[in-house]
């Protein structure tokens, strides 16, 4: 399984998206369209500059200018993972929960 659809893996997460994002980052919190949260991927301890965008699914840390255009980079950018593999994972997930 080394070809993978992207856009079914998106489909197939449609309503999934805010318990996926809030297991990736368990301490955010809700502003408006927005979650904001402490990126876990370097030592931030304040909340504000990681924003994901809860309509879009943009994402970006405004201190890093890290930044990706929808969950699956985000999961991969968390994890320190390939796309590829972070749509496979997800994929996974959402069978286990469906």
């Amino acid at each position: 399984m080394n070809n993978i659809n992207f856009s079914v893996v998106k489909n197939s997460l449609r309503g999934h998206e805010y318990t996926i994002l809030r297991q990736l980052l368990p301490y955010g919190k809700k502003e408006g369209n927005e979650y904001v949260a402490l990126n876990p991927t370097r030592n931030d301890r304040n909340l504000g500059s990681f924003r994901i965008n809860t309509t879009t699914w943009k994402w970006s840390d405004f201190a890093t200018n890290d930044r990706g255009g929808d969950i699956i980079s985000l999961y991969a950018y968390i994890k320190e993972i390939n796309q590829l593999t972070a749509a496979k994972e997800l994929l996974a997930i959402t069978r286990r929960v469906s």
